[in-house]
């Protein structure tokens, strides 16, 4: 196992094409411009929020009906092994704004009014320090980009997040209605009358209709599906599912670590049922998005990423949420791994699935380096950018791409590469966990005492540890 390589196959940007100048001797070729400068696409983010990976058609979820994010998997690229950071929704979106990790920009957990103490969940707000972050949209909007915000944002500030979007249409907290939301217009209070998905993608597309060819933007699109409560979504879709049983899935009698999702799990088939209708009310609003593009002649010169801020159970390991759905804390698959599909015109080959191992972290980097933007040194980014694995292009001669990715959510970390997850609790101290994915993929047979791994054991502490000292500012508790 290679201390310095990503083992995935290829990447890099297309080589750039070389000014020449002509002498009378001999031609001199000048340095080439930065990777991905003058390219400058119009960049439309979607995020959900709680949609694992496992969920959705194109990655192998034969029971859920996600038929419009599986044509823009087939219009793209999928990345078959995304991961987030941290599996629960505040942090997992400041690192993925920010390409920093929460002992970086300080948000470890959800923002709530009333964390809870044993054991903990919630974090009461971002720390002082946070709204000095650089934001992805900040170093865009320096770059020439508008940029928009439509939907949920749960980073603190939510009524006016600032960080040069110069459009925002938000919600309080890290929850809503589905019916008739309270929602924030540029700061103002605003009327929320309907369906708050398709009020989202109403003001996303007002937004669309506001920019003009020439001047890019970058808008996200934060929608709440498939989030809970899981009533009031139209009853078209809950029909659909009416008669699922989803004996696909998996599902387990509640784990003696659950934490209070015991009701959920009492009747899974029936939540799931209305999981399932949000996640496909979810995938229409990703329909009407790209339609809307396509008629505002903007599909030629517009990256579609969508993703989602985690994972999620659904009565899996005996769970029905995500990291804190137990105690101690869980890295399971099913929560860690989420979709990540770009779609990009002439640019991204279609039907792509890419087996390389990316992170959250690396998703700003990708995006700078698509805009032709360098990120500012001082952040001290632990991601690297994928755009080359996009674009299917040779990465430039000397890198490598390293297929080993990390967690990080309160006392728990992971470190994962294409076979074995690690995970370490409380500084090593304990509960720990290793699982040799290839043989297990449900992560059911815990080898971290077994002897035979040992090496394994020890590789990908050293290379957590290492994760750890680069991101973990000095002073801060390692």
């Amino acid at each position: 196992m290679n201390d310095i390589s990503r083992r995935g196959i290829l990447a890099g940007v297309a080589a750039p094409l070389f000014a020449q100048k002509k002498d009378s001797k001999k031609k001199e070729k000048k340095g080439p411009p930065p990777r991905g400068a003058g390219l400058k696409p119009n960049i439309v983010l979607v995020l959900a929020d709680d949609l694992a990976a496992w969920m959705t058609g194109c990655y192998g979820n034969l029971e859920i009906k996600t038929p419009n994010i599986d044509r823009l998997a087939k219009s793209g690229v999928r990345f078959i092994n995304s991961f987030v950071t941290t599996p629960i929704c505040s942090a997992s979106r400041a690192t993925l704004f920010t390409g920093r990790t929460p002992s970086q920009h300080g948000i470890h957990d959800f923002l709530t009014p009333n964390p809870i103490a044993d054991p903990p969940q919630g974090q009461k707000e971002a720390p002082a320090s946070f709204a000095r972050e650089i934001f992805l949209s900040d170093l865009l909007a320096k770059a020439g980009y508008r940029c928009g915000y439509s939907g949920k944002w749960h980073l603190g500030n939510d009524a006016r997040p600032g960080h040069a979007f110069d459009f925002t249409y938000t919600f309080e907290g890290g929850s809503s209605r589905y019916q008739d939301p309270v929602m924030f217009l540029n700061g103002a209070r605003a009327a929320g009358k309907g369906y708050l998905p398709d009020l989202i993608s109403q003001r996303a597309c007002d937004y669309i209709d506001q920019q003009k060819k020439g001047q890019p933007f970058f808008l996200t699109v934060a929608h709440f599906n498939p989030h809970t409560p899981y009533d009031g979504h139209p009853q078209k879709y809950y029909d659909m599912y009416k008669e699922s049983n989803f004996d696909s899935f998996g599902i387990q009698p509640a784990a003696p670590n659950a934490l209070r999702e015991r009701e959920m799990l009492a009747d899974a088939r029936a939540n799931i049922r209305k999981c399932a209708a949000s996640v496909t009310a979810l995938d229409d609003q990703l329909g009407v998005l790209r339609k809307h593009l396509l008629n505002k002649g903007f599909t030629d010169d517009t990256v579609i990423v969508f993703t989602s801020d985690n994972g999620y159970l659904l009565g899996r390991h005996g769970l029905w949420s995500k990291g804190l759905a137990s105690d101690p804390i869980n890295m399971y698959e099913e929560v860690v791994k989420v979709p990540m599909i770009w779609s990009w015109a002439g640019k991204t080959p279609v039907e792509s699935a890419r087996p390389e191992m990316v992170s959250f972290t690396d998703f700003a980097p990708t995006v700078c380096e698509m805009a032709g933007i360098e990120p500012p040194a001082a952040q001290n980014l632990s991601g690297k950018s994928y755009l080359s694995i996009l674009t299917n292009s040779p990465l430039p001669k000397g890198e490598v791409w390293d297929d080993l990715v990390f967690g990080h959510f309160r006392n728990t970390e992971m470190a994962r590469d294409n076979r074995f997850k690690l995970v370490l609790r409380n500084g090593g101290e304990g509960p720990n966990e290793l699982y040799d994915l290839r043989a297990d993929p449900r992560e059911m047979a815990n080898q971290f005492e077994n002897q035979q791994f040992i090496t394994v054991r020890q590789v990908l502490s050293a290379r957590l540890a290492a994760w750890r000292g680069r991101t973990t500012p000095a002073g801060a508790p390692a």
